[in-house]
């Protein structure tokens, strides 16, 4: 494990396993918000099969003792189960899903489908002015495929957020 007096930032992505209720989202944001730490991406969703449990993925950045200090408040929140730092913890697997929408014609047109097919992003609405890909990946694969995109005629991104497991047989 880092020093905690390590000064270095490091981004984290971390796990929190909540009660499905009304508010918990509002006080893990207040958390960050009140203490003026950023959330570069933030997911939640109901993981269970009865809907009474959520799991919130935070991708947020600090110094190893700002890090330290987020997963440590969060932990002493009434509604969390559990708080994961899948960065630290091990190997995980981390996506984000994007929908891309880019406007052309002719060969901005043929660019646009030539490089979707070399990202493997998928066609899921087209018109003769326009498609919508549909693309899933690393952050930095989302990224390279959106600058592609600028100068063939991008028009609006709207992206999930990072969603995170870990690998292997043990779970949150």
């Amino acid at each position: 494990m880092p020093d905690a007096s390590d000064n270095s930032f490091r981004a984290a992505t971390i796990a929190v396993l909540v009660e499905n209720e009304s508010g918990v989202l509002a006080r893990v944001i207040g958390l960050f918000s009140g203490r003026g730490y950023n959330i570069d991406s933030l997911t939640v969703a109901p993981v269970d099969a009865d809907g009474k449990l959520s799991r919130i993925t935070v991708v947020t950045s600090g110094t190893e003792m700002v890090i330290e200090q987020i997963k440590a408040q969060l932990d002493r929140l009434v509604p969390v189960h559990k708080v994961a730092d899948l960065t630290l913890e091990g190997p995980h697997v981390s996506r984000e899903l994007a929908l891309i929408k880019v406007a052309g014609s002719g060969s901005g047109r043929q660019e646009a489908l030539r490089l979707a097919d070399a990202f493997r992003a998928r066609v899921v609405d087209a018109t003769t002015e326009s498609f919508v890909f549909e693309m899933t990946g690393s952050g930095e694969k989302l990224d390279a495929f959106i600058a592609l995109m600028r100068p063939v005629g991008l028009v609006e991104v709207s992206r999930t957020g990072v969603v995170s497991i870990a690998r292997g047989a043990k779970g949150l």
